[in-house]
């Protein structure tokens, strides 16, 4: 994606309804995908206000205007119920300021969709689980957001990312992957692929249980990240679910799953000394603890107990993903290092063995909150 101008940073600004004097423009957060920026206004002497301006990457999002239908029916939705609970729709969830032509999304000579949202103030995010209880605050947030949306029709939903977790679909492109063996690194990768092909059923687990019926299909965020949670300053609760880009229809599991993957392993996504990456069982308790406690009433029977899975197949899943990009050259996911999409493949799977000797805790954890 091209670097955005001053011109075309301009050109979008003037595209919103914007109110006040603008007094500062500047980057924002620290996401790979979108370019954000913080601007601020002045409106006359009531102070300033903060908005987000985004370009949306259309390399990812092919569909933008799809995107901007998902995010605009769903946030509509959220303050309605939010409002009718009671809570304030202005800041527990995502609030859209439409461009001059009142739809949801500015497109700009260049053919580049811009979207801008009311900044939530006195909240912030966190990269890291430095805190147990920010990580329990994640999951609390995450399970309400899935107990709010209980009622949407997910099949009205757009899919933003043609298979996003589709994890048949991830088995099979590595398959590929390491058949054309293209950049020569198979040889290099032989233990790694072999654990792939030792536990390649558990890429089709879920597709197979939703093809009998026994699962359904819901509403989900699909990158249930502790940073895409806001936890709010003064009582330090999860606040409001952002980064909607990848809400479509999905399984309640995986998004436990991912958050589990990314949240309670107890070393970084690219450690390259995997004696120090464990799946905690002192997180993913927490964790199952507020996440159920906010959404069990919503869930089948058959979702709860399927949660532990939910956590091995997203992880399964996104070391296939770190080993098909380095099998056919790091095009994908950015590195920073040589074999860094192989050092984040090893912690997935280190994870998933992790998981595999703790199963029996992972699922008596489960059972202690269903």
């Amino acid at each position: 994606m091209n670097r955005v101008s001053e011109e075309q940073l301009k050109e979008a600004i003037n595209g919103f309804q914007f109110e006040g004097n603008l007094i500062s423009i500047k980057p924002y957060g620290s996401g790979h995908i979108n370019d954000t920026y913080l601007l601020m206004y002045e409106i006359g002497k009531m102070g300033s206000i903060r908005v987000i301006l985004q370009r949306v990457n259309q390399e990812i999002f092919t569909n933008p205007v799809e995107l901007m239908r998902n995010i605009e029916g769903v946030t509509t939705y959220l303050k309605k119920i939010i409002k009718k609970n009671g809570g304030d729709p202005e800041r527990e969830t995502l609030n859209l300021i439409p461009a001059k032509d009142e739809k949801y999304y500015f497109v700009d000579s260049k053919g580049e969709y811009w979207r801008s949202y009311k900044y939530i103030t006195d909240a912030t995010s966190y990269d890291l689980v430095e805190n147990p209880k920010d990580f329990y605050e994640s999951a609390v947030a995450f399970g309400h957001f899935q107990k709010l949306l209980s009622n949407y029709p997910a099949e009205t939903l757009n899919e933003t990312i043609k298979g996003f977790h589709d994890t048949e679909s991830r088995l099979n492109a590595f398959k590929e992957a390491v058949e054309k063996d293209s950049f020569g690194r198979a040889a290099k990768v032989q233990k790694e692929i072999q654990f792939v092909l030792e536990r390649e059923e558990i890429a089709s687990v879920f597709g197979k249980l939703l093809a009998k019926g026994e699962i359904p299909l819901r509403v989900t965020h699909n990158d249930t990240k502790l940073n895409n949670i806001m936890i709010d300053y003064a009582t330090g609760k999860g606040l409001c679910v952002i980064d909607l880009d990848t809400i479509m229809p999905g399984l309640a599991m995986n998004d436990f799953g991912d958050s589990i993957r990314f949240g309670a392993s107890t070393a970084a996504e690219d450690e390259k000394d995997l004696e120090k990456v464990t799946c905690s069982m002192e997180l993913f308790e927490l964790y199952t603890k507020g996440f159920l406690e906010e959404c069990r009433e919503q869930l089948t029977t058959k979702e709860i107990e399927l949660l532990p899975m939910g956590a091995k197949v997203m992880t399964f899943e996104c070391g296939i993903r770190f080993l098909t990009d380095y099998l056919e050259g790091d095009h994908y996911f950015k590195i920073h290092r040589e074999d860094h999409n192989l050092d984040r493949c090893r912690t997935q799977f280190k994870l998933v063995a992790d998981m595999e000797k703790k199963w029996d805790l992972m699922q008596k954890i489960v059972e202690k909150y269903q």
